[in-house]
């Protein structure tokens, strides 16, 4: 039985979860959230490359994990490589849909929508190198976004001026912008309020396919290293290194598939 680990620094990873599982349904998943350090979004490279790698090592093998989707872009972009270099299993990052948005403009003209800490790296600036060079490309970033996304699966409303002011650079732009990146895993959790906001002239993209068919590609490679120590282990469980365990938040894991949550706080 292969297992995999979805991580985040919140909930973030549960909308690539959806797409992971829709793809993959009889995949076992777990899940861990990097509560305690949350927002990614405004940590140095430097903080995020020293914290990882130790502990998605810890996770996957208290675990037994055969693969690690860092579902996050901000850990993708600082810290990918130390985390693969730490760990003997493969490790997925998740690629802001650069690529895929600006094939689909009609306008010429697209957004990225992520963290500061995504879309001033120079990681993106070699994606639109490579696959928009032909586009506009305007981008903003949002910490606020993280936040409401988590309020949301909170059960909380999201803040309607949040909304508006997040998308507000992106309207009656010359050209106007037609697709914007949710580069960020936590915003497609927001996608109908963001729509609400923007009207429906734009068109949002994030990465769930994708890696969801990276997944199925690593998942049917015999070659993955065998992990016994809880292969046939039939719950998937939740983990966060914060303190919230409460029921609501246990419901939202359930809503996802995760059995349990679990906090490794202390």
């Amino acid at each position: 039985m292969v297992r995999g680990l979805i991580f985040d620094s919140g909930v973030g990873g549960l909308s690539v979860t959806q797409d992971i599982r829709a793809r993959l349904p009889e995949l076992k998943l777990d899940y861990a959230a990097d509560d305690a350090f949350r927002p990614y979004g405004n940590k140095s490279a430097a903080a995020l490359q020293a914290r990882l790698p130790g502990l998605l090592w810890s996770l996957s093998h208290m675990l037994g994990s055969d693969f690690i989707v860092l579902a996050c872009n901000t850990a993708s972009t600082t810290a990918l490589p130390a985390v693969r270099a730490a760990l003997d299993i493969p490790v997925i990052g998740v690629v802001p849909a650069v690529k895929p948005a600006a094939k689909g403009s009609q306008t010429g003209h697209i957004g990225v929508l992520g963290t500061p800490g995504t879309v001033k790296r120079a990681y993106v600036d070699q994606l639109i190198q490579d696959h928009a060079a032909g586009c506009r490309v305007s981008l903003e970033g949002s910490v606020a976004l993280v936040a409401q996304a988590e309020a949301k699966l909170k059960g909380q409303t999201p803040d309607r001026n949040i909304m508006a002011a997040t998308v507000k650079p992106f309207l009656n732009q010359s050209p106007p912008i037609d697709h914007i990146v949710l580069a960020c895993t936590h915003f497609p959790l927001l996608k109908d309020e963001l729509s609400a906001a923007a009207g429906n002239a734009v068109h949002w993209v994030d990465s769930g396919e994708a890696i969801a068919r990276r997944v199925e590609a690593v998942t049917v490679d015999k070659a993955l290293p065998p992990q016994e120590m809880t292969r046939e282990r039939a719950d998937q469980l939740a983990f966060t290194t914060g303190t919230d365990i409460s029921a609501m938040r246990q419901d939202v894991f359930k809503t996802y598939g995760f059995s349990k949550l679990i906090s490794l706080a202390g």
